[in-house]
């Protein structure tokens, strides 16, 4: 039986350090890391792997159940595809365990805590966008991709893939701004 650590952030400039110093501390090896958002599982290849390879028997642990996900539905279905694989889940704070019907209940409600804690992140966020924007303060989110670069390599007859590959960026990111580009 092994105590499969996971440690989540939501991005590049947040620190893993305490949880995962945390689920060393539990007895946790390995223990898989990675900086993505919880929104959704999509990316998150370190989970991908841990469900992947945990066996009957096993403990997935994490530090808080948000750390798992955001999303009700998410956090459920690992739940449920750890019990197919005969495993479960233990959250450290606060202490609950999946072995047992009330940690399932707990769970649950602490799942749709964690949804509703997002939902009203994202409103602050809009608010706040708003007042900034009647202010004339609001500037944006900061750009990921030189457009510049974009429109270069798609005047020299690369496609969509190709430039996505070039810039490190998705297809989407290039499809948007080629778009956009169009359109102006």
């Amino acid at each position: 039986m092994a105590r499969i650590g996971y440690a989540r952030c939501s991005s590049e400039d947040q620190s893993l350090e305490v949880q995962v110093d945390r689920l060393r501390s539990e007895g946790c090896q390995p223990i898989r890391s990675e900086k993505i958002s919880g929104v959704s599982r999509d990316g998150r290849t370190e989970l991908a792997a841990i469900l992947d390879f945990i066996r009957e028997g096993d403990e997935l642990v994490v530090l808080r159940a948000d750390r798992l996900g955001r999303d009700t539905r998410d956090v459920l279905n690992i739940v449920h595809e750890l019990d197919q694989r005969g495993a479960y889940l233990t959250v450290l704070d606060p202490h609950i365990s999946t072995r047992g019907e009330p940690g399932r209940i707990v769970l649950t409600v602490l799942g749709m805590v964690a949804q509703m804690e997002r939902r009203f992140i994202r409103e602050r966020q809009r608010e706040g966008i708003a007042k900034a924007k009647l202010e004339g303060v609001y500037k944006g989110g900061k750009r990921r991709v030189d457009r510049d670069q974009v429109f270069a390599l798609h005047q020299t007859g690369k496609g969509p893939a190709a430039i996505a590959r070039a810039l490190g960026c998705s297809r989407m990111q290039v499809y948007r701004i080629l778009g956009h580009g169009a359109a102006a």
